[in-house]
């Protein structure tokens, strides 16, 4: 009983910035990786960013140095910072996050939100 909740989405043109939020709420004990993917028009969806428990973080190429993802443990909730935006980083953006099934469980479940729209054009 785990919902994931994405906010932030918009229209934004070339070259601007838009935050991204993702809040976890329901039946928390931890936490383990979560992350962020996109799927543009046509395309299958892919990595964007994780971000582990303990903060350590990867990217895709095609953002790294222009996308920051982190996270708040006590809100649950994890950021994707995105500047220098180009066209091509239209997409619907998900947010994803694995949790242990149960408190001490090496079994890991991974939790969908519905996405945000994100829309970069001039």
């Amino acid at each position: 009983q785990v919902q994931l909740v994405e906010s932030g989405g918009g229209l934004v043109q070339p070259g601007g910035s838009l935050r991204l939020s993702c809040a976890a709420s329901g039946s928390i004990f931890s936490i383990n990786a979560m992350g962020w993917y996109r799927q543009a028009p046509g395309k299958q969806r892919v990595l964007v960013a994780v971000v582990t428990s303990g903060g350590s973080t990867t990217y895709a190429d095609s953002v790294e140095g222009r996308f920051t993802i982190s996270r708040d443990n006590a809100k649950n909730t994890v950021y994707l910072q995105m500047n220098s935006l180009k066209p091509e980083d239209t997409a619907v953006y998900y947010c994803k996050a694995d949790l242990p099934q149960s408190r001490g469980s090496r079994f890991v479940i991974n939790y969908w939100g519905k996405g945000t729209l994100v829309t970069v054009s001039s």
